[in-house]
């Protein structure tokens, strides 16, 4: 295991190291428990297309609730009438929220092929405040460290001269090679340490998220493959105020200090996963989120009768074709069945699949749909902020 300790100038001794629990403390439980969820080969019955959908409206309320927690107001439904309408011009409340998806995207594209590394956060960073005002959200040098020294709460970083070597060792530390047991314990203290160093100008909040995130990726999923929706961000955004103390408590530098932040944070993970792998049962996705968001979608009448009986069979069969609208409604003609999907495509409620142009699934990300299925998520706790 590594120990490296360093002096900073304008703040305490505070030693980068892996801290070990009592074998009888509930972080290791916590430990053993997510160590078997994450080796867990899930029984999925959500298809692969509606797991993409899934994903993507996640990668939507982790990027809202990291904004959130910067301050921005925007709320999960100001934003999804955003999505839905596809305006060009965007508020920078919103654009804001826009970058920290496209970051996230850009993590799921790349993070089995790229190594965490300072080229990677400066990216992220990069990606987080573009075209951002300076003087907001955004800042003057995207994806540079630091030329001057700054304050958060009652916390001082280190010198802006020592974030490249701090970085750097913070970035060695996360690649040492320790026994796989440790890999969550690290990721906590990474995220602690990214926020102590503070090595930006402005965004090492959305940005250390995301180097969570890519972190669980890289230690969760990449290595088996296993589908799985993670939201991490909704360990902090859920109660922001306990979020800020237990990064205060962290900053004591202290074994039992670090320990209490990694219980808080790995207490949050395993009941984010374990509530969101509920949703890749699709018996109960059906029925208790896509079935309800779309005869929502029908009495505020923004779908009509027969987009509504198309809709329902396909989320009932997750795939459809044109046959089975057929059979559904016999007594229409091919080419009115050929209009009737044309339409469906057109208002992004219905999509064809990637592999062939004869059969189809049900769209959720920018459709009227999205509306219902928040409301729907929210009313099954799947949302921890409003």
């Amino acid at each position: 295991m590594i120990d490296v300790y360093f002096r900073c100038f304008m703040c305490e001794y505070l030693p980068l190291k892996l801290v070990v629990p009592n074998f009888e403390s509930n972080l290791t439980d916590l430990i053993v428990d997510l160590d078997r969820l994450r080796r867990m080969r899930l029984e999925e019955s959500t298809d692969t297309t509606m797991f993409f959908e899934l994903k993507n409206l996640f990668h939507m309320l982790e990027s809202i609730g990291s904004a959130r927690i910067e301050g921005n107001h925007t709320t999960i439904i100001q934003y999804v009438e955003e999505k839905i309408s596809e305006r060009s011009h965007k508020e920078e409340s919103i654009a804001e929220i826009v970058n920290v998806e496209q970051a996230m995207r850009f993590i799921e594209e790349n993070i089995r092929d790229v190594r965490i590394d300072t080229l990677l956060i400066r990216k992220l960073h990069e990606m987080t405040v573009c075209q951002l005002s300076p003087n907001r959200e955004g800042d003057h040098n995207p994806g540079q460290f630091r030329l001057g020294e700054v304050s958060v709460g009652k916390h001082i970083p280190p010198k802006a001269g020592d974030v490249p070597a701090l970085v750097q060792e913070l970035v060695d530390w996360i690649n040492h090679e320790d026994r796989p047991k440790y890999d969550l314990l690290k990721i906590a203290i990474a995220h602690h340490r990214f926020e102590w160093i503070h090595p930006f100008s402005n965004g090492n909040g959305r940005t250390g998220r995301l180097l969570t995130y890519a972190l669980l990726l890289k230690k969760m999923l990449c290595e088996n493959d296993t589908h799985r929706i993670l939201n991490p961000t909704a360990i902090f955004c859920s109660d922001r105020n306990a979020y800020y103390q237990m990064l205060d408590v962290a900053d004591r530098g202290t074994d039992e200090a670090m320990l209490e932040w990694c219980e808080y944070v790995l207490s949050g993970l395993k009941d984010e996963i374990m509530k969101l792998d509920r949703l890749l049962d699709y018996t109960f996705l059906k029925k208790n989120i896509l079935h309800p968001a779309v005869k929502m979608a029908l009495e505020d009448r923004t779908i009509d009768e027969t987009e509504f009986r198309t809709i329902e069979l396909a989320i009932e069969k997750q795939k459809i074709q044109n046959a089975d609208i057929s059979d559904l409604f016999p007594r229409k003609s091919p080419a009115t069945i050929s209009r009737l999907i044309a339409n469906l495509k057109e208002k992004r409620l219905l999509e064809g699949e990637t592999n062939t142009s004869r059969k189809y699934h049900v769209r959720i990300r920018d459709s009227v749909l999205l509306r219902g299925v928040i409301k729907q998520l929210d009313n099954h706790g799947f949302i921890s902020f409003e």
